[in-house]
């Protein structure tokens, strides 16, 4: 006779893909987690195997749905740059953020300064910045931090001769500016702004607009030497 064995279905562990509360704390926050997100994104849309995400859960145990935490931005080198509804380290050959921005808030700070500064460093992010657009909750406002043998260390200030405060980010090669106290993302060596979508676009209708003003300033001169008996092309 054979026994029979009573088959117990294994119930599969979920990782939510969100917690129902808002992307951010208020306009602010959300403006500076959308602008830092998509400059990112934008700068490194040809490398295919960098990762830039915000504002998604980031799960580092299996088997832990509790073991999780969620970058207001973040960047992955190593893995393939494609859509996730969450990231899970086991599915990432254990890669886990090696750039992190958070945008404190009342509501956030002393989890930023906390909590999240001691899974940053369990979780081995090399660099790990925080701004405060409103001003109200960090002194300075913008500062980062950089992990050395386990700890994090202060990022060296600057003071640029036009007064811009910033901090280079060696993961990114980039540079976090305060201008006028609106974070801004600079390449480090070319110096230039990291733009969004809709800043290229109002970038490049202005300067169209200079050249055609420039084009009917010269069409006019040109008309009034005509009328003085000037030849434009002997000047």
């Amino acid at each position: 006779m054979t026994a029979s064995v009573e088959y117990i279905p294994v119930t599969p562990i979920e990782y939510p893909e969100e917690d129902g509360k808002p992307m951010a704390e208020g306009d602010l926050q959300r403006k500076y987690l959308v602008y830092a997100t998509n400059v990112l994104e934008i700068y490194f849309q040809n490398r295919p195997h960098v990762y830039v995400s915000g504002n998604l859960f980031v799960y580092y145990e299996e088997g832990n749905p509790e073991s999780v935490v969620a970058p207001d931005v973040f960047v992955v080198f190593g893995v393939d740059n494609k859509e996730r509804r969450s990231y899970k380290t086991w599915q990432e050959q254990d890669k886990t953020p090696d750039f992190v921005l958070e945008i404190t808030s009342k509501s956030t700070r002393s989890k930023d300064q906390g909590a999240k500064k001691g899974i940053y460093a369990f979780l081995e992010v090399r660099e790990y910045f925080q701004y405060d657009p409103t001003g109200d909750y960090l002194t300075p406002q913008l500062q980062g931090l950089r992990l050395v043998e386990g700890n994090y260390f202060p990022v060296a200030t600057n003071t640029l001769p036009d007064g811009t405060f910033s901090l280079l980010s060696e993961v990114l090669g980039l540079e976090l500016r305060l201008d006028e106290g609106k974070l801004r993302f600079y390449d480090s060596v070319t110096g230039r702004k990291l733009l969004t979508h809709e800043e290229e676009v109002a970038a490049r209708e202005a300067a169209e607009e200079a050249q055609q003003q420039a084009e009917q300033r010269a069409q006019r001169l040109a008309a009034k030497l005509r009328e003085l008996n000037i030849d434009p092309d002997n000047l």
